[in-house]
């Protein structure tokens, strides 16, 4: 049977992006295939983030082996399919590096490697990504290094454009749990070809709360303002009109075509909704420590760097706080697993969010407005003279003084922000059950 959901994860590993890939993988392969991991910098460096993403296969085939031996379930979409890890952007597009390894640790994951140096893979699994100057086959895969993943020396943002060129149309989601620089680099290669997405799913931005990095931005957006602005211009009907302005007439990346085929459906999880989706100190422990007395690598790994963001958390709220470590990742490939879950709820119409990335104290904020203006062309029966055609004119969408276009119809943004889950209270239990069952 074909899985329901085809997806591509652009992560950059750290704590949270690792159990929301371990979510992933041990989903039922009726549910879920992970066609490809796309490596980005974020959390930590690149060359960490990669490390930690092939470390996470090491332990795992471990962590089966294991099971095997004691009669325990697999993980099935893990056994059934072999996903394509590709390494992306090692920095922004024009920003400066911004990590956060003030909380995941300098590696990403609490020092895991060095805690755990038998569960680490030996440094060999670099030459995996990179090219050697006499090889002839630039994509040759080294000999049986891993059953579990295939690695590419092809950048991440080609080999998203490759998959989604080679899959039917709208049989590919892309789960964006990083900054969107590798997502962004593909769009502007290849516009139509991204386009071809099924969904866009982000983790990223602060809508109606405060940032985590700054008093209104979240890290993956501010970490590259200008790859969200661009990538969430491609929700609008007029992407120029909403992509970020140019340093001096120059960008990085070329303008898209004045028109497009589709515009992009992009569902938004920002920290409003994954805040409050919190796995406690306690119910982790309660559930991994039977596990690790029984021998599971998996538990033994995953205890030094969840307890290390325990500790972490611990630290910088003081004694008597009730907080625990929110799981703004893993909701996120959740949401993939259980979409059609009546329970979850998104806004009652897109919204037009745009993403500030000039300004020196708001960068990556993500700016809604609230002003409660009446925007005309809603109103207008004569807003479409072919209401079959999204591109077609609109008679009354310019609002004089509106310069920015935030009245216009077909100028602003177009963002499913999503509002509530299917159990902010139970979804930590149902992330430990399937990852540790």
């Amino acid at each position: 049977m074909a899985p329901k959901n085809r997806i591509i994860i652009d992560t950059d590993p750290g704590v949270d992006d690792v159990m929301a890939l371990l979510l992933a993988l041990s989903a039922s392969p009726e549910e879920l295939q992970v066609a490809m991991i796309s490596v980005t910098y974020g959390n930590v460096p690149l060359p960490s983030c990669l490390r930690n993403v092939v470390a996470l296969f090491h332990v795992l085939e471990k962590e089966m082996a294991w099971r095997e031996s004691t009669g325990k379930p697999a993980y099935g979409a893990l056994n059934a399919y072999k996903p394509i890890v590709a390494v992306g952007a090692e920095h922004a597009l024009e920003d400066e590096q911004l990590v956060a390894d003030h909380f995941h640790g300098a590696d990403g994951l609490h020092g895991v490697h060095e805690a755990h140096p038998h569960l680490s893979p030996a440094d060999t699994w670099k030459s995996l990504f990179e090219d050697a100057p006499s090889q002839a086959n630039n994509n040759a895969e080294p000999p049986s290094y891993s059953r579990f993943f295939t690695p590419s020396k092809t950048p991440a943002h080609k080999e998203m454009l490759r998959i989604l060129k080679e899959e039917p149309e709208n049989t590919v989601s892309i789960v964006a749990i990083g900054p969107l620089t590798n997502v962004a680099l593909a769009a502007a290669e290849d516009p139509e070809t991204f386009l071809r997405v099924k969904e866009l799913v982000v983790m990223g931005g602060a809508v109606g709360v405060e940032g985590n990095v700054s008093p209104c931005a979240e890290f993956n957006c501010l970490a590259d303002a200008i790859a969200a602005a661009r990538v969430f211009a491609l929700t609008s009907l007029v992407p120029s009109a909403t992509m970020p302005p140019t340093i001096h007439g120059k960008s990085v990346l070329p303008p898209y075509p004045a028109k497009l085929s589709k515009q992009l459906k992009l569902t938004l999880f920002p920290l409003d909704i994954t805040t409050p989706h919190e796995l406690r100190k306690r119910v982790f422990n309660d559930k991994i420590q039977p596990l690790k007395e029984a021998g599971s690598p998996l538990a033994q790994w995953t205890d030094t760097f969840m307890n290390g963001t325990f500790n972490k958390i611990d630290s910088m709220l003081g004694d008597g706080h009730d907080a625990g470590l929110s799981l703004h990742d893993p909701l996120c490939i959740w949401y993939m697993l259980t979409h059609d879950h009546p329970a979850w709820k998104a806004v009652s119409k897109p919204e037009d969010i745009r993403i500030e990335t000039c300004g020196q104290w708001t960068r990556g904020m993500h700016v809604i407005d609230r002003r409660q203006r009446a925007k005309p062309a809603e109103k207008d029966s004569t807003v479409q003279t072919h209401p079959e055609d999204p591109m077609d004119a609109v008679t009354m969408d310019e609002v004089p003084g509106d310069t920015m276009g935030w009245l216009s119809v077909r100028k602003g943004n177009k963002i499913n922000r999503m509002l509530e889950s299917p159990g902010q209270d139970t979804f930590a239990g149902v992330l430990l059950e399937k990852v540790f069952a």
